[in-house]
């Protein structure tokens, strides 16, 4: 027995001297020093030496086993310093390399437009509210007089969902919204994504506007030019102004669209405003009658303003973008022109 535990020892550390990762130190755990392990199989055989030998037999085999765990202890912690020190070395920093340059990233050219536009009506008093992107029928044409046959449906070119909800094709719901949670005097604008079947070079299926709504007494469309002519001077300069010609739509009355005169020949006639020396931004008007009737506020009371501005349509003018496709292209090379 003592010549078997003498010739295991010097395989056992025959062994450990050729272990050069924690894998095979495991292995060697189990080989020897497990339940089914080279050393506990000596405490099996100890049955067949003498009885009165088993005692010394057995401390010798026990400080056997306690020396082989403590040399597995000592290759443990000899890889563990091994492992520490490479690990170390692999994350080494040489401070006097030069740094690597991360540039940083900007607000898309919409986002800012439209913080722009907001800052603006915010100065003027408006409060912001978002409305949901996904609108009743009700909300979205009914309640803003536009009925079941009404062919202003039609000039929607709407995204149905189901028979009765839709993908807002306007914020406009957002004045339902809003005059039916708030009594006047309310100011507020509804910026966010709108969505319609339609697309070429200046027109998108989904793109971005921000509805204005000013509900007290005595409005008129003199307190409507007056706000936006103050937004396009902020928005394209002091020098420009704008005008009102009659138009129609069915949630105002009487409806507007709004031109600014051209900021690029200040109203000689250029290509931007095709020789006219105005630019059409945005629709407005008087709302409607029905519409505060609709939401519950008298009309004999109470007048009404609102207006819809397109994002995109901003900030294609603002910045010289001749086409709306760019804003959703994701092209770095565009988007970094916008870099502050």
């Amino acid at each position: 027995m003592e010549a078997k535990i003498k010739a295991l020892r010097e395989q056992m550390e025959e062994e450990l001297g050729r272990i050069q990762s924690k894998g095979e130190l495991d292995e060697f755990w189990q080989n020897y020093l497990s339940k089914k392990g080279s050393i506990s199989s000596l405490m099996k055989e100890l049955g067949s030496v003498p009885k009165e030998d088993r005692p010394a037999m057995g401390k010798v085999i026990n400080e056997f086993k306690s020396y082989a765990e403590q040399r597995y202890q000592e290759v443990r912690r000899r890889m563990d310093e091994l492992e520490l020190a490479m690990r170390d070395k692999a994350e080494q920093v040489d401070i006097t390399m030069p740094a690597k340059k991360r540039p940083t990233g900007t607000l898309h050219p919409i986002t800012i437009t439209k913080n722009e536009m907001i800052d603006v009506f915010s100065g003027m008093g408006f409060e912001v509210f978002e409305g949901p992107e996904i609108e009743d029928d009700d909300h979205n044409f009914s309640r803003l007089n536009v009925a079941k046959n009404h062919p202003a449906r039609d000039m929607q070119d709407t995204f149905y969902v189901s028979e009765d909800i839709v993908l807002r094709t306007h914020t406009s719901p957002g004045q339902i919204r809003v005059m039916d949670a708030k009594k006047p005097p309310i100011k507020v604008l509804v910026p966010g994504r709108v969505f319609r079947s339609d697309s070429d070079a200046t027109h998108s299926p989904m793109f971005y506007q921000m509805e204005g709504l000013v509900v007290d007494r005595h409005i008129t469309l003199c307190d409507l030019q007056g706000m936006l002519d103050e937004f396009v001077k902020k928005i394209f300069g002091d020098s420009v102004k704008t005008r009102l010609r009659p138009s129609y739509f069915p949630f105002t009355e009487p409806s507007v669209e709004v031109d600014v005169s051209c900021f690029a020949c200040g109203g000689k006639g250029c290509s931007l405003c095709k020789g006219t020396g105005w630019i059409e931004v945005l629709g407005g008007g008087i709302v409607h009658h029905r519409v505060l009737e609709n939401c519950g506020i008298d009309p004999q009371v109470y007048s009404g303003l609102a207006f819809g501005i397109g994002i995109e349509r901003i900030a294609m003018l603002k910045y010289g973008i001749n086409n709306i496709g760019l804003f959703y292209e994701n092209d770095l090379r565009f988007l970094k022109q916008f870099k502050n």
